[in-house]
């Protein structure tokens, strides 16, 4: 089937006209659905908005079946997963260009339904999310909300099952731009618990509890965490208990020196997993 060509001589530069207005009117009235498009790559389940200009009968909206192809009119099935919108474009012209004369075609996603990551680890809520657009892992992070119960420094990305070197830890608590990536469709983030890194803090102190570790945690921090020490709290003698290996250590710190003179070189710097005893002074 062909669809025939006008003889009038002045059609073809009217249409090509037209179809450059008809173009910046999608633009405007499509705006939302133009910008999800850019630079995007097309995925199984993704529904198109496939536009001939002209010729509305071709014109068609169609999901991106698990083949990863789509069905048009006159043209039959084409490849659209792994292209992006521009690429598609392209080779729906070159198909359609059998039957019309200089085919003009548009691509739009429609939805996207493509691109989905995978969170799991006990240090999370394990859950499928669908992102809308192209997002990167801080951006995703972003949207979660407090990682109280996360181990960050543990926290690792795995792309077609293998492991990327990205730095959690300097991504999301120091703000590390170097460390970010756009995420890809079966993205799988992996968050475990920070629960053996979780520092805990009892004895003489107003608020004995526990709380999470990050880089560069002090003594003092804890103590600070806990609402300070109570009125009976002796600051020389706090010991941090310590796993080294297969044993333990015991290290006392005297924190006086800390508190009265500025001596910051006592605020030891805690460990995963260290637990802190403040005992009470005999007055």
């Amino acid at each position: 089937m062909k669809v025939a060509a006008s003889k009038n001589p002045a059609r073809p530069a009217l249409a090509v006209l037209s179809g450059v207005l008809a173009l910046c009117l999608c633009l405007l009235l499509n705006g939302g659905a133009v910008a999800a498009t850019k630079g995007y790559v097309i995925g199984v389940e993704d529904e198109l908005d496939i536009r001939v200009w002209e010729n509305p009968q071709l014109s068609v909206v169609v999901p991106v079946r698990p083949d990863g192809k789509i069905t048009v009119p006159l043209v039959g099935d084409v490849v659209a997963a792994g292209l992006e919108p521009l690429k598609l474009k392209k080779n729906l012209e070159k198909g359609f260009s059998a039957y019309i004369r200089k085919p003009t075609v548009t691509v739009m996603v429609r939805s996207i339904n493509s691109l989905k990551v995978y969170l799991v680890g006990s240090g999370i809520t394990p859950q499928v999310i669908s992102l809308k657009r192209n997002t990167s892992l801080l951006q995703l992070f972003s949207r979660m909300g407090p990682l109280k119960g996360a181990d960050i420094e543990g926290a690792f990305l795995l792309r077609d099952k293998k492991r990327l070197d990205v730095d959690f830890y300097s991504l999301i608590v120091d703000g590390d731009a170097s460390q970010d990536v756009e995420l890809k469709p079966d993205d799988i983030i992996f968050v475990p618990d920070n629960f053996a890194k979780r520092i805990r803090i009892v004895g003489a102190v107003k608020e004995p509890q526990t709380i999470p570790y990050r880089r560069g945690l002090t003594i003092m921090d804890a103590v600070l965490s806990t609402g300070g020490f109570t009125d009976f709290a002796d600051p020389d003698k706090i010991t941090v208990i310590r796993k080294d290996g297969e044993g333990i250590e015991e290290i006392r710190v005297k924190l006086n020196a800390v508190i009265k003179k500025g001596d910051i070189t006592r605020n030891i710097e805690l460990m995963p997993g260290d637990f802190i005893i403040v005992k009470e002074g005999i007055f």
